[in-house]
């Protein structure tokens, strides 16, 4: 099943600058992603990291990751959403095993892939890995927690 950004905005709640995941290019509902991150010059964060070579920063592939793990934990096998992100928050509580293998420059197209270990109503854990040309350059294993913050 493919997404496209139309469709990502519908499942998560993030937008520019912090949406970090523009397209999906296989999704199992509940079990696993294959996600597309384009990095461009034109990111926020190139301005500060690092002017003289601009590096995308670890934390943000691993909040990708995330991103991408969020939306197909919370997808219907018709690809719509079960999360409801008025009534609902999803927060990245956790990250073990992170490894960070080669730099992502801008030009780089992120492939994000994450599967399940675990999901239930309250917390998520997965098995997380980014490539770039068919290399990882990052992996993690990334807990997720849901919390219901009413309306």
């Amino acid at each position: 099943m493919e997404i496209d950004i139309r469709g990502i905005m519908e499942h998560i709640p993030h937008r520019y600058p912090m949406l970090l995941v523009d397209r999906v290019i296989e999704m199992v509902p509940g079990e696993s992603i294959v996600a597309i991150k384009n990095v461009t010059i034109n990111e926020p964060f190139f301005v500060g990291h690092f002017p003289h070579l601009p590096v995308m920063p670890g934390v943000l592939i691993i909040e990708a990751l995330a991103q991408a793990a969020a939306i197909f934990s919370f997808s219907k096998p018709d690809g719509e959403t079960t999360l409801d992100s008025k009534t609902t928050a999803y927060y990245l509580v956790g990250v073990d095993e992170a490894r960070f293998r080669k730099p992502v420059v801008p030009g780089d197209q992120l492939r994000l892939e994450v599967k399940a270990i675990r999901i239930s109503k309250v917390m998520c854990k997965y098995d997380a890995k980014a490539l770039v040309d068919g290399q990882v350059v990052a992996e993690a294993k990334i807990m997720c927690a849901i919390r219901d913050i009413g309306e």
